[in-house]
C-alpha cells in the first residue's frame, strides 16, 4: 500500500474568504474523486483550524500501487481539483511511502 500525503501553503496575502472558498472547494472536489478514479482506496482533506501553523490543507491519501498515485495525479478531474486553489496556493509538499 502507498500513503500519499500531500500538504499545502497558501498566499499569506490572499483575501481571508477567498482562500476559505477555495479550500473548501478543493476539499469537496477531492472528496469526491474515489467515484471518478477507482485506484484511490482511501481520500481525506484536512483544513487547518490552527492559525499558528504554516499549513493550510493536509490531503491524505491511499493507494494500492505508486502507479496508481501517477494514475490518480494525471487523472483530469484530479487535475480540475487541483485548478480550484491555483490562485491562493503559495506552495506544497509531497511524501509518498510505502507501509
Amino acid at each position: 500500500m502507498v500513503k500519499h500525503i500531500v500538504l499545502f501553503k497558501l498566499k499569506e496575502d490572499a483575501p481571508a474568504e477567498k482562500k476559505l472558498e477555495a479550500m473548501r472547494s478543493f476539499k469537496a472536489a477531492i472528496e469526491a474523486l474515489p467515484q471518478r478514479i477507482p485506484v484511490i482506496r482511501k481520500v481525506e482533506v484536512g483544513l487547518n483550524i490552527n492559525p499558528s501553523e504554516t499549513w493550510n490543507i493536509a490531503l491524505y491519501s491511499e493507494f494500492d500501487t505508486l502507479d496508481d498515485v501517477k494514475f490518480y495525479a494525471t487523472h483530469p478531474d484530479h487535475v480540475a481539483a487541483g485548478k480550484l486553489l491555483a490562485e491562493v496556493k503559495e506552495s506544497r509538499a509531497c511524501v509518498d511511502y510505502e507501509e
